[in-house]
Parts: C-alpha cells; sequence; structure tokens
C-alpha cells in the first residue's frame, strides 16, 4: 500500500525529525561559547585588562589562590596550598606578611615544574611592565605604595628594590611583606597573581629578571611581547589557537593537569556579531553559552526548547565618559576641530556647562525600563549597589530637558548654542546595549537645538579600547566589574587621576586623589563609608562622567550545560567544571 504525504504531513515530520535531533547532545566533549564580538586585546597577564582577553587568560593561567564558588569573602587555595590567615600563621607582623606555601607536582603546559621562582617573577613582571592603563596598579599601591611606576611627565619613579625586596623565596615559600596592612589584598592575590614560566618567557626574549634592564619593557608595546599571543600555564586549558582574523580562540584540555583533567576536551571561543546567528545557533544547539547577547533580545530566547535566559547580580557600573583633552591628532571624531558648528575642540568638554547639559538630556529611566527591560538599577555613583560607600541619597542627575537646554546655553560663553557642534561617540561593535545608551544620548542631545548633531561610531572591541587610550574618543560608553571585591577598585578606577577612566578623559583633581586615598587607608567602615560618600558628591558636582545604570548579567546556555557558576569576580567563565549532560 502507498502512502501519501501532504505537505502539512512532511512539515509536521521535519519538525518531529528537528525536535529529536536537537534533544541529543552536540559535540558533547566541546564547550561553544558564543560572542557579539570575539576580538582579544592580549593573552599576556600582565597586559590583559578586558574582559574579553581576561576569560581566556584566567583558564590558562592559575592564581596562587581564587574565589571559591560563588563567594565575594571565601578563598580556595590554588598554586598555593593554603589560603593564608591570621589563624594560620601564614598572616603576620600586623597583617603586612603573607606567606604562600607553594604546591609540588605542578608543571606548566611545557612541562616545566613549577617553582617558587615563578611566582616572584611573575608578580614582579607584573608590576614593572605597568602599561599604560593596564593592571599593574592593583599590586603597585599595596606593595611598592604608588599607584604607578611613572609621573605625570612620563618619568619612572619606581625604584626595583621597592617591589623585588618585598617578593622573596624561602624554599617553596612565597612571602609578600608590605609597607603597610592592605584590607583587600587577599582579593587581589585571587584575581592577579597569573603565574607564569621564567626560563620560557625568557627564552622568548622577555625581561630576564635583572634589575639592569627591566626598565626598558615597562610600558612596552603590546604585540612586543611573546606572551601576546603566546601561553604557557599551569591551569587546566592549553592555547590551540588564535585566530585573530576570525575572531575565533580555541582551547584544548591539559591532560597533565595537577588536579584532575576537565571533563570537556575541548573550548572553542567564537565572534558572531550577528544576533540572528547567535539565536540559531543556540537554538540548533551546535552553540551552548551566548556571553552578554544584549538585552534587548531577552524575549526571544524565553520559550526556545532547551535554552535557558538567566540573569545574575553583577559588581559592575556602566557609564558615559568625556574627554577632557580630546587627540586632535588625524581624528575625524571632532570635524573641524573648532566650535563652529562643523566639529569641536578639543577642550570642549573642559566647560562643566557642556558636561552637566548632556547629563540633563540622557533620559535614564527609559533607558533602564525600556532597553533594559528593567534589569538594572540607577547607579548614584561609581561604587555598586551592594558595596560600602554607596547611598540611595546620592545625589543624581535627572533627565530634565528644561536645566540641559539652560546649561548648553551658557556653555563656552553662549557659543554652543549659538553655533552648533558635530562630533562622534564611540562604543564597541555589536553591542547593542551600549548602543542603545548612545542613541538615547544622541535623541536627547538633538531634540535640545538643531544646530546639535552627534554621529554614531561602532569600532572592534580592540581598536576602541586603543583610541580610548589615546584619548581620541570625544565620549565613549564603558562598564567597568570588579577587579577586586571593595569600593576602593571602583573610586579608584573612575576618580583617581591615575585611575582607569581619568587616566582615558585626562582629568585630575589633587584633592579628590587625595581623599581616595585617605579613604582607602581607613579601618573604621563609617568613616570609610563617610569619605567615599564625600568624594562622589565632588565627582556629581563636576559630572565628569555620566553613570548610566548597574546591569544584571545576561547570559544564555543550553539546559545540557552542568557545573556552570557566576562570580562577579571572574571576567567570563570558569571552563574546568563544564560538562554535558541531559
Amino acid at each position: 500500500m502507498k502512502l501519501k504525504f501532504s505537505l502539512l504531513n512532511l512539515l509536521t515530520l521535519l519538525n518531529l525529525l528537528t525536535l529529536s535531533a536537537n534533544a541529543a547532545i552536540k559535540n558533547p566533549d566541546t564547550f561553544i561559547e558564543l560572542k557579539s564580538s570575539g576580538d582579544l586585546d592580549s593573552l599576556d597577564p600582565a597586559w590583559a585588562f578586558d574582559t574579553a582577553s581576561d576569560e581566556v587568560v584566567m583558564n590558562i593561567y592559575e592564581t596562587l589562590i581564587n574565589y571559591d564558588g560563588t563567594s565575594l569573602v571565601n578563598f580556595r587555595p590554588v598554586l598555593s596550598e593554603k589560603v593564608p590567615s591570621l589563624e594560620n600563621g601564614l598572616i603576620s607582623e600586623g597583617g603586612k606578611s603573607y606567606t604562600f606555601p607553594l604546591r609540588d607536582g605542578v608543571k606548566f603546559h611545557g612541562g616545566e615544574p613549577l617553582t617558587c621562582e615563578d611566582a616572584r617573577y611573575s608578580l614582579v613582571r607584573f608590576m614593572i611592565y605597568d602599561r599604560a592603563g593596564g593592571p599593574s596598579f592593583l599590586f603597585l599601591e599595596p606593595i611598592a605604595g604608588l599607584l604607578g611606576s611613572r609621573d605625570e611627565k612620563g618619568n619612572i619613579v619606581l625604584k626595583f628594590q621597592d617591589i623585588s625586596a618585598r617578593i622573596t623565596c624561602e624554599g617553596r615559600n612565597l612571602k609578600i611583606t608590605l609597607p603597610r596592612p592592605y584590607g583587600p589584598f587577599l582579593s587581589i592575590v585571587a584575581r592577579w597573581t597569573y603565574v607564569i614560566n621564567k626560563k620560557w618567557a625568557v627564552a622568548n626574549g622577555d625581561w630576564d629578571g635583572a634589575e639592569t634592564d627591566w626598565k626598558k619593557f615597562n610600558n612596552a608595546k603590546k604585540e612586543g611581547s611573546y606572551l601576546f599571543d603566546h601561553t604557557n600555564g599551569t591551569g587546566p586549558w592549553m592555547l590551540e589557537r588564535w585566530e585573530k582574523n576570525l575572531k575565533q580562540i580555541s582551547l584544548v584540555r591539559n591532560e597533565k593537569y595537577w588536579r584532575p583533567a576537565a571533563k570537556l576536551k575541548r573550548v572553542v571561543i567564537k565572534g558572531v556579531p550577528e544576533f540572528n546567528t547567535r539565536k540559531l545557533l543556540i537554538a540548533s544547539g551546535d552553540a551552548d553559552f551566548i556571553d552578554e547577547s544584549g538585552r534587548q533580545f531577552e524575549p526571544q530566547f524565553e520559550n526556545l526548547p532547551g535554552v535557558i535566559p538567566a540573569d545574575f547580580p553583577y559588581l559592575r557600573v556602566e557609564a558615559l565618559y568625556f574627554t577632557f583633552n580630546i587627540n586632535p591628532a588625524g581624528n575625524t571624531a571632532i570635524g573641524s576641530g573648532k566650535l563652529d558648528g562643523l566639529g569641536i575642540p578639543p577642550d570642549f568638554f573642559q566647560d562643566p556647562n557642556v558636561r552637566k547639559g548632556f547629563a540633563h538630556a540622557f533620559n535614564y529611566e527609559s533607558y533602564i525600563k525600556e532597553i533594559l527591560r528593567g534589569k538594572a538599577s540607577r547607579p548614584t555613583g561609581p561604587i555598586p549597589k551592594e558595596m560600602l560607600g554607596h547611598s540611595p541619597r546620592q545625589p543624581v542627575y535627572a533627565y530634565d530637558p528644561i536645566k540641559a537646554v539652560d546649561y548648553l546655553k551658557r556653555a563656552w560663553g553662549g557659543k554652543v548654542w549659538e553655533k552648533g557642534f558635530r562630533f562622534a561617540v564611540y562604543y564597541d561593535s555589536n553591542n547593542a546595549a551600549r548602543q542603545m545608551a548612545c542613541e538615547v544620548l544622541k535623541k536627547g542631545v538633538e531634540s535640545l537645538n538643531p544646530k546639535f548633531k552627534i554621529d554614531l561610531r561602532n569600532v572592534q572591541w580592540s581598536t576602541f579600547l586603543a583610541d580610548a587610550r589615546a584619548r581620541k574618543l570625544p565620549i565613549f560608553k564603558l562598564g567597568w566589574v570588579a577587579d577586586f571585591a571593595d569600593p576602593h577598585n571602583f573610586i579608584f578606577s573612575f576618580l583617581h587621576s591615575q585611575g582607569h577612566y581619568p587616566q582615558r578623559q585626562g582629568f585630575g583633581y589633587p584633592a579628590w586623589d587625595n581623599l581616595v586615598e585617605q579613604a582607602n587607608a581607613e579601618v573604621d567602615p563609617a568613616k570609610r563609608e563617610t569619605l567615599y560618600h564625600t568624594i562622589q558628591n565632588l565627582a556629581h558636582q563636576e559630572t565628569v562622567q555620566i553613570y548610566t545604570d548597574q546591569p544584571m548579567a545576561f547570559r544564555v546556555l543550553r539546559t545540557w550545560v552542568k557545573g556552570f557558576y557566576f562570580n562577579p569576580m571572574f571576567h567570563g567563565v570558569d571552563f574546568y567544571p563544564l560538562y554535558k549532560a541531559e
């Protein structure tokens, strides 16, 4: 007997086959992560200071200790056999001395055994590299008592002995001695003591560990180091290949890892800029995880079989940043470079009236409610709401076009209102939330005066970071994710003249610097909180940044992904505990 299939029957059968295929775990030994941009900055632990790079670095290299699961206050031993404490005697001298007994039997990916000198070299190298806007300050401050290795004119002020003599090896014990107690020190150790192999680094042209030539490695060029795109860590994952042109990186399991080998064999991180492609890949099971897909796309994941859209609390503050001294060299972002309606001068944002006008032109409530779907809170300053120093009573700028007009009519002695302006606002490619924030600003400002024109430009991640460092972006949208769980990390990075964003924006207030340093040294929480409120009030009065949102972390994963956890201190996924199962 012949069977006759109608078109409806055929479609039904195809759907059933598709559902059956999707039910089976695809690529059971491989974890495939999608990003809107797979563009990394560097794989050198002394350079990498962006979330995309750090996710890879933290899976290849290991630290002395690490955060324990999702905790922000508890630590677990990693390359150190123990977490130092007062109770076990590994913290002494009134909280100034920390001893880390290194584990035996640990080997680098190249086969070399881990030594105490490797750990010492890695930490000293981390500080002497001190590239502009990099992570070196995290250890320079507690160990050397400096916020950077160079002064305002670029002259090196760091004394080599101030760090080398304070980091010593006693057998397999790495000892770090601080000039004074530093409360969040273990939090920094847990995130940033990545250990590299000294012999391998030196053999490939890196610093040899001697005092005689360390200065030539200070603030070196990114691609100048072999470690830019080569790795040799002790972690559970090894670099297989970094295909820069494809925005893709592959990791393979370290079969000789000192702990049991990872359950998965391979991790692939792909840059997929088109949302529909990302959606199709995870819906079909050809991808397992989407990192930061964009909050506005959340509804499109809610009813996909086998797919989980998930929210996580995040120690992250997003802002729009004014560049006070724009670099005009070959810079098309500022148009004519004059206040003539066709551009802006390099010092355009030095007038506080301009900054306050822009702050009142941004529709905060609409952005959080409509673009971020209410999955964010309004920051009252650079400190996240979960941390000491945050206050819901801190003054903020409201969306108020009338006040925006008033300030902009005063700006530059009335010339801004009379002449108008045109310049570009930047965001990183394929970051939809940041793109929409820039569009909200553009709409708010342009609605005030037909002579006001803002062009929106997106650039790839590495270019975006380089241009921000070079102060070529008049206004740019970026966020700060905690490097360690303490308000100092945020207040320093946003408001201290040596901090991450002030260096990119080109501003500095000595009185603020003193308050930031005083607050960090204060041991009384109540007094410390008062100081943070004072600093943030000053920042509000000067309007150096526009704090737009503290978002929830939004991730999308297949239901078969097991072992996943989220810790705000990890700038990405810890791939080691992951596996796939129904």
